[in-house]
């Protein structure tokens, strides 16, 4: 699933990606267009069980017609892995079981912090951030892919 010298090696060359920034109590899920210029944020699936999560990823996948994943991967500032992103490659580990999608992990390290930022600059009121900062993380997550994608 995932190739330290390329983390996106896995990744097929043409089809819409989906980003998923995953956290505790909900996962962000963001989508590429079809030429993968950019990312747009989809929706916050609150998390329940892994099983319900999946199943909602899945009718995600098959209606928006998906041909990879790119799971945000939450090191530490260090670089170093910690318990988060153990979680991270189980969920990973468990999805990839139900799919046969390539995953590929990304750096997500600043991702919700770097967002957050965003929406103050813009004004946004603190309840309306925390309903949109997953998805808006999910976002900057495969748009940061997508930009290394395009200069390979």
């Amino acid at each position: 699933m995932n190739d330290l010298e390329n983390p996106l090696a896995t990744i097929p060359p043409t089809g819409r990606i989906m980003g998923l920034d995953l956290g505790t109590k909900t996962i962000g899920v963001a989508i590429s267009d079809g030429m993968r210029y950019s990312a747009t944020p989809l929706e916050t699936i609150k998390r329940t069980k892994f099983t319900q999560d999946a199943i909602r990823l899945e009718e995600l996948i098959a209606h928006n017609n998906i041909a990879a994943i790119i799971l945000g991967l939450p090191l530490n500032m260090d670089g170093s892995e910690g318990p988060r992103v153990q979680s991270t490659r189980a969920f990973a580990r468990s999805l990839a079981q139900r799919i046969t999608l390539p995953i590929a992990f990304w750096d997500e390290r600043l991702s919700t912090s770097a967002v957050t930022r965003m929406m103050i600059d813009a004004d946004l009121r603190r309840d309306r951030r925390a309903e949109i900062v997953d998805k808006l993380a999910a976002s900057y997550i495969l748009q940061g892919a997508l930009d290394r994608l395009r200069r390979q």
